[in-house]
C-alpha cells in the first residue's frame, strides 16, 4: 500500500498538497490549493515554490470513454489569471498544465507521477476562471497525422 493509498483510507497527520504548474510560452504560474505557499522539489530535482490560492481541481475519471480531462477553477479576484489567459488566446500560444501531488511530510519529490496535459478550453467570470486540460486536443490534430513533404521525402518531386 502506497502512502497516498493509506492517506485516502484513513487520515493521519499528513496533508496532501495538490499543485498546478501552468506553462504558457516563457511564463510559468505555480499554484497550490490552500492559503500557504509550499516549497517543494520537482521530479527533475529543481526547487519550486507554489503560491497558495483558491484553486479547486477535479481529477480525470478513470474510465475508458476517451475523455480524460482535468478540470480546475482558479480565483480571479485580482484579474491576474484572466489577463494571462487572455494574452495566451490573443497570441495563439499553447499552454500546458502539470499537476503534481505532494505529501506534507515529504516535499522532496511528488508522491505520484505528475500529469502533464494540454489546456483545451477555458472561460472566466469576474470572480473565477474555469479551465479544462486533457492529454490530447483532438480538434487541433491534423489528419492524416504524418504529412509528407519534400524536405523529408525528396522522392515526391519525381512522382
Amino acid at each position: 500500500m502506497t502512502v497516498l493509498e493509506r492517506l485516502y483510507a484513513s487520515s493521519g497527520s499528513e496533508v496532501i498538497h495538490d499543485t498546478v504548474q501552468i506553462s504558457a510560452g516563457e511564463s510559468n504560474y505555480w499554484l497550490t490549493r490552500g492559503w500557504d505557499d509550499v516549497s517543494v522539489t520537482l521530479e527533475n530535482g529543481e526547487k519550486a515554490t507554489f503560491e497558495g490560492c483558491a484553486v479547486d481541481i477535479a481529477l480525470p475519471a478513470r474510465n475508458a470513454d476517451g475523455t480524460q480531462d482535468l478540470k480546475f477553477a482558479i480565483s480571479n479576484i485580482d484579474g491576474v489569471v484572466s489577463a494571462a489567459i487572455d494574452s495566451i488566446l490573443d497570441e495563439l500560444k499553447s499552454a500546458k498544465l502539470t499537476f503534481r501531488r505532494y505529501i506534507s511530510t515529504d516535499l522532496s519529490a511528488p508522491a505520484a507521477a505528475p500529469y502533464t496535459l494540454e489546456i483545451k478550453s477555458g472561460s472566466w467570470t469576474a470572480t473565477s476562471v474555469q479551465l479544462t486540460a486533457g492529454y490530447m486536443n483532438v480538434l487541433k490534430t491534423a489528419w492524416p497525422r504524418f504529412r509528407y513533404n519534400l524536405s523529408e521525402h525528396p522522392g515526391l518531386r519525381h512522382m
